[in-house]
């Protein structure tokens, strides 16, 4: 008995060391890339979520490591790197949107203008926004419009103002946007005309008591008959906590929320609901501020219902915005959702004539699937759709072909910067992959990710993508529990 309990004594210990072996030769087989990835997707914050991880050799092709590569997610904000190379390889980085201004009838000796006055929309994002000129330049363009009208003569006209953005549809949003997104400065949804980043600031006046009433002191820019129910308290906070619903189109609006106690003036950005009607009023104010008399009134083409025929029109002037690389770069620096919903809009209507957020997503899609396959889905140029469904394999497949694209060298100037710049200023800062990754993020409640480049520190170039859905943690600390990987990837 004594020698048959030694020797099962024996066959346990023997059985640890193999096993303990075995174990010690898989973590030797290993990099050190594959081994931060383990460790991320094994911890408990991850026990519920669907990741999809995918970083390849970018020189030989070879996957470096990859966990559920081929696993469609939604991606949030990394989606935006579809919209930007498709715009570059498409439109090219010095394309300009353009904005033009026609009229119908004549212009009579006297000065006066017997037709109408129509802004012809083109898609640009850039009209009195906030990413390319200061606060007080806002409207210089529309004085630009004013100039160019009085130098050709003009100083009444008899007729209508209106702004036609029909070329880009009026679907409002595209599918797959919430209700909750929608009302809110970054759900503006795009259009044929953009109008001051399609944002409006709402003054606030709160008080020094907590669940205190507030009060809404300013509207600016000014939105005619744009209301809110105002259902925004004072409270315990140091940020904007205030959120807006609304549709696209609709003026009657409610907002709801805290702001920080005790203040005469908290502003709140929300979405104007109707860009192309907006633009017209605020020409039509520039014009007659300026001398110009307006006989008619300022509509929307949308309102009219009616196909405008530019056949029969005279073109007066063409406004040229910033080029797709100027847009590109707050596109993917700043994460602006506008700019990539428009990017989206202004390559189908470049190869189609028809912008709209359908036509667009359908484009970028039929026009990556040869180059790196079928599997995913694009339903926005954003990423705020819960219907995108992207893997970290298509995500490198992108990347890859773009690394031998002519436009390499302007996409790359778009991504931020690990510890350095934009949206990853903060992300591995004074780690080993600061300085050396190149990456667009994505954030929405309960999804993470990252997708772009790395030099490493042997000199290889990496393309990879991490895709998080349904942690239960915090997006700050999840991005802590990334950083080995970045830092492994920087020194592989």
């Amino acid at each position: 008995m004594k020698n048959s309990n030694y020797a099962m004594k024996i066959a346990v210990v023997f059985s640890f060391i193999l096993s303990f072996g075995y174990f010690n030769s898989i973590q030797a087989q290993q990099n050190s890339v594959e081994l931060t990835l383990s460790k991320f997707t094994s911890d408990p914050v991850n026990e519920f979520a669907a990741i999809s991880f995918c970083a390849i050799d970018l020189s030989s092709g070879n996957v470096i490591a990859e966990h559920n590569s081929k696993m469609a997610l939604a991606p949030a904000s990394i989606i935006k790197l579809f919209t930007t190379a498709t715009a570059f390889q498409q439109m090219g980085a010095y394309h300009r949107p353009k904005t033009r201004l026609y009229y119908d009838g004549a212009i009579d000796s006297l000065g006066v203008l017997s037709g109408n006055l129509i802004i012809r929309g083109g898609g640009d994002p850039s009209l009195g926004s906030r990413f390319f000129e200061k606060e007080e330049n806002l409207r210089d363009f529309l004085l630009e419009w004013v100039d160019t009208l009085r130098n050709m003569g003009i100083t009444k006209i008899e007729g209508d103002i209106i702004s036609d953005g029909s070329e880009f549809g009026y679907t409002g949003a595209p599918d797959g946007w919430t209700w909750g997104d929608m009302g809110n400065y970054y759900g503006s949804g795009p259009s044929g005309i953009v109008l001051f980043d399609n944002m409006t600031y709402l003054s606030f006046e709160t008080t020094d008591e907590i669940g205190g009433e507030t009060t809404i002191s300013c509207i600016d820019p000014y939105v005619h008959n744009l209301t809110f129910r105002n259902e925004v308290k004072s409270g315990k906070t140091t940020r904007d906590n205030a959120y807006a619903f609304g549709a696209p189109f609709l003026n009657d609006r409610f907002i709801r929320g805290t702001l920080p106690l005790s203040q005469e003036e908290f502003k709140v950005k929300v979405s104007i609901p109707d860009p192309e009607l907006l633009l017209a009023q605020e020409l039509n104010y520039e014009l007659t501020n300026n001398g110009i008399q307006v006989a008619g009134v300022a509509l929307g083409q949308r309102n009219l219902g009616l196909d405008m025929d530019y056949t029969n029109k005279i073109l007066a002037y063409t406004h040229e915005g910033r080029t797709i690389a100027n847009i590109a770069y707050h596109t993917n620096m700043r994460s602006v959702n506008l700019f990539a919903e428009q990017l989206l809009c202004l390559t189908s209507h470049y190869k189609s004539g028809y912008g709209s957020s359908s036509s667009g997503a359908d484009y970028a899609q039929s026009y990556w699937e040869p180059t790196i396959g079928t599997g995913f889905t694009l339903t926005d140029g954003s990423g705020l759709s819960r219907n995108n469904a992207v893997s970290a394999y298509h995500f490198t497949q992108l990347l890859k072909s773009m690394k031998s694209s002519s436009n390499f060298e302007e996409f790359k100037k778009t991504l931020p910067i690990a510890g350095k710049s934009g949206t990853l200023s903060s992300v591995c800062r004074g780690q080993k992959a600061s300085g050396r990754l190149y990456a667009k993020s994505g954030t929405m409640t309960r999804t993470k990710a990252y997708s772009g480049y790395v030099e490493s520190t042997s000199g290889k170039n990496i393309a990879f993508a991490i895709i998080v859905n349904n942690h239960t943690t915090s997006s700050s600390r999840l991005v802590k529990k990334m950083e080995p990987i970045f830092n492994a990837m920087a020194q592989y």
